[in-house]
């Protein structure tokens, strides 16, 4: 949708992102999205999932002496 045509019909496009996300465009090229809170949401615990994963994939690609799982358990309070 033309940013022009949504500046001129905001409410319909705020009802519409409530079922599907809403692309803005200027100019032939994406400029924005408008998503639902609920959706956007949904993408952000999505991307926190995401980066858990890179900082563990980042951690266990490290060098250095491993700690036992025992260990780890007990300072934590674990046991």
């Amino acid at each position: 949708m033309q940013v022009s045509a949504a500046r001129d019909s905001l409410a319909e496009v705020i009802e519409l992102a409530a079922t599907e996300a809403v692309t803005l465009e200027r100019y032939g090229a994406a400029v924005a999205v408008i998503v639902s809170p609920q959706r956007y949401e949904e993408l952000m615990d999505a991307y926190e999932d995401v980066q858990d994963i890179e900082a563990f994939d980042e951690a266990m690609a490290e060098e250095g002496p491993n700690i036992p799982w025992d260990q780890v358990k007990a300072d934590l309070g674990w046991e």
